[in-house]
């Protein structure tokens, strides 16, 4: 638990200049992984069953010292189709399709619980989509009370849900407050009239401004909201103008995505004219003009995209090095074992990591059949658990000592990773990486470049995968 951010002194000033060379983010910038996991979900085995799972889940209700739960659900509803969006979203005015995928929602925890054992104790809850605001106050509090009912919440647990603001009434921060809900997150993208049109999300600042007022006013603690760069028709000037906006708002978190337009693989993108996308040289400018902007108005850059008000639990979970991250992006509640519920969704227990089927048919279909609607998964070998450790503490910014992993995984660092050390060097050339009494750092000017230092140690990038990945700037 943390305290107040007197109690963790940071390294290196709060807020480190991160302006680096154009010459220096071309020459390290590729594409890559956002590292939500290890191995990565496109590494997952097609068709994996379901019975191993269950065996996971029974070893753990047998086990003592579990680490508590963390539950995610996927809310797969839009009521309007957002062009740049690569998420699993199903778009329907139709309110009726979330009581049915509540009634199959519930029974897939009914179905995973009874293997749990009663080591239930829960320290985080996510509900992502989707809009899980398509879910009225009812579906909500129905939803909420069965989940007490399977999961053992910590008094001071996260309790998270994804907010889209033009789905809300006066009542709904109230309402979801009422039901335990205390952080929040929704996206802004952007503010300018030209660039949400061109997306089709038309969302005043008005709207964004009024749901921040809200959200404090009905006490949530954390507010988190999203920004996209390469957007069609953003110019250096209108972006400013959203990030300087969204600056006065004030929200405790904020990130600031690099849009990955991949029209082959999201159809919805291809409603996007491509002709308005920024050029590289344009992105580029966003990105760093946007990343300075930030610091200079007083945010900590905690990593990859994402930054945080000094005072905010990111940053402090950065500075007293328990920061983690998992496929909900970077959290402060390391070592939990992640149950997701829901069409698509991605779980980790012990060393398994499991994902849904993506379609709404198939999922009803497995759980009418009485099997847990499991697609894809990979049971992580003594290898993967090493790397996973190691990318995890170099995503986080926290330094890998050489003796810690040689005592807990019974390895010589040296000799297991001396094709990756040399590899790292020109790393280390540029002052990104330090290697120095057998310990390595990712340094303030190399966060940056995170993605790209972690591949290093990816053993799966040898190999072939379907998957195309984002550019990591």
């Amino acid at each position: 638990m943390h305290t107040t951010l007197e109690a963790y002194q940071a390294p290196e000033p709060l807020n480190t200049d991160l302006v680096i060379s154009e010459e220096l983010i071309r020459r390290f910038d590729r594409s890559g992984p956002r590292y939500t996991s290890y191995p990565t979900a496109d590494r997952f085995f097609q068709d994996f069953p379901a019975q191993p799972y269950v065996h996971q889940l029974s070893h753990r209700a047998s086990s003592n010292n579990n680490p508590p739960l963390s539950v995610y659900l996927h809310i797969p509803f839009c009521q309007s189709l957002c062009y740049f969006c690569a998420c699993n979203k199903v778009i329907t005015q139709d309110r009726s399709k979330s009581t049915q995928y509540l009634r199959y929602l519930k029974r897939e925890i009914e179905m995973a619980s009874q293997y749990l054992g009663s080591d239930r104790l829960t320290e985080q809850l996510h509900l992502g989509g989707g809009s899980p605001t398509f879910l009225n106050h009812t579906e909500l509090a129905e939803l909420m009370a069965f989940l007490r009912q399977h999961f053992h919440f910590t008094p001071g647990a996260e309790l998270g849900i994804e907010i889209d603001p033009r789905t809300l009434s006066d009542h709904t921060f109230s309402d979801l407050a009422s039901l335990g809900f205390n952080r929040t997150s929704f996206g802004v993208q952007d503010f300018n009239p030209d660039v949400q049109q061109a997306v089709n999300r038309m969302q005043p600042l008005s709207l964004v401004q009024a749901a921040m007022s809200q959200a404090r006013a009905a006490g949530f603690s954390s507010i988190n909201t999203d920004l996209i760069y390469g957007l069609p028709k953003q110019s250096s000037e209108s972006f400013a103008a959203t990030v300087e906006a969204l600056i006065q708002l004030r929200p405790d978190r904020i990130a600031l995505y690099n849009y990955a337009h991949l029209p082959h693989r999201f159809k919805a993108q291809r409603l996007i004219n491509a002709e308005h996308l920024p050029d590289a040289e344009q992105r580029l400018a966003l990105f760093t003009q946007s990343t300075q902007r930030l610091l200079d108005a007083g945010y900590v850059y905690i990593g990859l995209d994402h930054f945080a008000l000094p005072e905010d639990e990111l940053n402090l979970a950065r500075l007293d090095k328990s920061l983690h991250r998992n496929f909900q992006g970077y959290t402060t509640r390391a070592e939990c074992d992640l149950l997701a519920f829901g069409v698509s969704a991605i779980g980790k227990v012990g060393a398994m990591h499991v994902q849904n089927l993506r379609s709404l048919r198939d999922y009803y279909a497995d759980l009418d059949r009485g099997r847990l609607p499991i697609d894809r998964g990979i049971v992580m070998q003594s290898d993967d658990v090493l790397r996973a450790d190691l990318i995890m503490r170099l995503m986080c910014s926290m330094p890998v000592d050489f003796n810690t992993f040689e005592q807990k995984y019974a390895i010589r660092f040296e000799a297991y990773f001396e094709r990756e050390l040399q590899e790292l060097a020109s790393y280390v050339d540029e002052g990104l990486v330090t290697v120095q009494q057998r310990c390595l750092q990712v340094t303030p000017k190399g966060r940056l470049f995170v993605r790209a230092i972690s591949m290093v140690f990816d053993a799966y990038l040898a190999k072939a995968t379907a998957a195309q990945y984002s550019r990591l700037i």
